[in-house]
């Protein structure tokens, strides 16, 4: 989940606490090998391409090649090849040998500028075109200034609410003191990976204190200790101290958490769209998902944030047929694509018409997800950010056994998020 940028990103402005970075690329000289004129050139003849992607995909993706080839009969000799890729190795191997990486390649959103400025990436042919069929955030995560350099296609990538309707109704399930309350009637569990900083996050972002990546696009500024403004530091720790110490919340890892719904001992739990069919086969029909709810922090109801992410399509800057590739990334990002990536592969969409569709709502972890996302900022974090993390949610859920002032807690948490070396 972390991301190190490379030493030519030392100029890029990168987005903290819903902060959007707006400098334009030249600034960052960041120019592509590839010209817009290239984009457009669609030879006839053989044309051979190669996608990278996880395989756990190629069934559903061969059916958007066929189409694809299908649309397109008659224009060329279309050899189209699928090869099995994670995508979180995708900048390691895109990177490692540009020139010999596949023509298209599927990745996370985190590993864009480092794309970028490795000089990977073809910009998105028709960018007003896929600025306007996207979500705002999808495209932002898929964007460095004004330009659109991949392709995005799912809108997943971020963390909610599991519920089991057996226990909560609709209400219920709006604050997080509710969740509790009911939990502990019923002699169950609330579980969320507490100790991550990539769900501590949820308890942070929507106070006004201030968090977020610097310009060296390596160290991260943190506020989390102040003591000035309507909540301050110690009014979070206090807050946590009170949610972690009640007896229906479990602090263990998202790894562990089905183990938890499997035994019936939890009933509500904070995580992502991976767990859905193993929740959905656990609880049946009281199957529920919504997004996270407000929680209580110095007598006010704050509504708990996210880290979001998205998955996109680059084409290779060096692609022997650039515009067949450009092609091809559009076409198996197209709504119609990514609505059937959502049927098959429990996907979120990160178009807005299938985002919008009926198939979503009938999702209850796709809808979740989604809903969450206007409270939540794209991870774009320093590696300082995650062990003062670790170590403060720690001794919170332990109950703060050392009785250590908690302005000394956070200063201790932001001044090692804010730390300047590096691990």
């Amino acid at each position: 989940m972390t991301v190190v940028l490379t030493a030519s990103l030392v100029s890029i402005s990168l987005a903290g606490c819903g902060t959007k970075a707006d400098k334009p690329v030249q600034d960052a000289k960041l120019d592509s090998a590839a010209s817009s004129d290239d984009t457009q050139v669609l030879e006839s003849g053989e044309v051979a391409l190669t996608i990278w992607m996880e395989e756990a995909n190629f069934d559903n993706l061969s059916k958007m090649v066929e189409s694809f080839k299908q649309e397109y009969a008659g224009q060329a000799d279309f050899n189209i090849t699928l090869e099995a890729s994670a995508d979180a190795d995708t900048r390691k191997n895109v990177l490692g040998d540009i020139h010999s990486a596949a023509d298209i390649f599927s990745m996370p959103d985190d590993q864009l500028y480092s794309m970028i400025a490795g000089g990977a990436l073809s910009p998105v042919a028709e960018q007003d075109k896929i600025k306007n069929a996207n979500l705002e955030e999808a495209v932002y995560a898929a964007s460095y200034g004004d330009v659109v350099y991949a392709y995005p296609y799912t809108a997943d990538n971020g963390y909610f609410l599991y519920y089991d309707k057996n226990y909560f109704t609709q209400e219920d399930v709006q604050t997080l003191d509710r969740i509790l309350e009911v939990a502990a009637e019923n002699d169950k569990k609330l579980s969320m990976e507490f100790n991550s900083g990539w769900y501590l996050y949820s308890f942070f972002g929507n106070t006004g204190l201030d968090f977020g990546i610097n310009d060296d696009g390596v160290t991260n500024h943190c506020s989390w200790n102040s003591t000035e403004g309507a909540i301050k530091g110690v009014d979070v720790a206090q807050a946590l101290l009170n949610v972690t110490q009640s007896p229906a919340f479990i602090a263990q890892p998202d790894s562990t958490f089905m183990d938890g719904v499997a035994s019936g001992e939890v009933i509500a739990g904070v995580s992502g769209v991976w767990n859905a069919i193993a929740i959905q086969d656990a609880w049946g029909k009281d199957y529920g998902a919504c997004k996270l709810p407000t929680y209580t922090v110095n007598g006010q109801q704050i509504q708990m944030a996210s880290f979001t992410g998205y998955k996109m399509m680059g084409v290779n800057a060096y692609s022997e047929h650039l515009g067949w590739a450009h092609k091809l990334a559009d076409w198996i990002t197209n709504e119609e694509n990514q609505t059937l990536r959502l049927e098959e592969r429990s996907q979120g969409p990160s178009n807005k018409n299938a985002a919008a569709s009926d198939a979503v709502a009938s999702v209850p972890a796709i809808a979740a997800v989604i809903d969450q996302s206007q409270y939540g900022v794209l991870q774009r974090v320093g590696n300082s950010y995650w062990d003062p993390c670790t170590n403060f949610a720690d001794i919170i859920a332990a109950g703060n056994p050392d009785n250590v002032p908690l302005q000394d807690l956070m200063d201790s948490l932001a001044n090692g998020i804010a730390a300047s070396a590096v691990q």
